[in-house]
């Protein structure tokens, strides 16, 4: 498990209505001290309860707010 400082929670809400949970952890592919090795990994789904229950212990959470994606339809030949 990561520290408060080494983690974040995402919340994205689409105006679809669709919600999304994902945590991103701060890692390294090198070691800690080479600084150009570090980076947020890749975004993990989660639940929403572990979401919120993050959010109450003080971790960062962040919320984004969404468009929904456009249809482009494509023309007949």
């Amino acid at each position: 498990m990561h520290s408060k400082q080494t983690v974040k929670y995402i919340c994205e809400q689409y105006t679809s209505g669709s919600v999304y949970y994902f945590k991103m952890e701060y890692i390294t592919h090198d070691k800690w001290s080479n600084l150009h090795s570090i980076e947020w990994s890749a975004p993990r789904p989660i639940r929403r309860e572990t979401f919120l229950k993050r959010k109450r212990q003080g971790y960062l959470c962040e919320i984004y707010q969404r468009s929904s994606a456009k249809v482009v339809p494509f023309q007949k030949r």
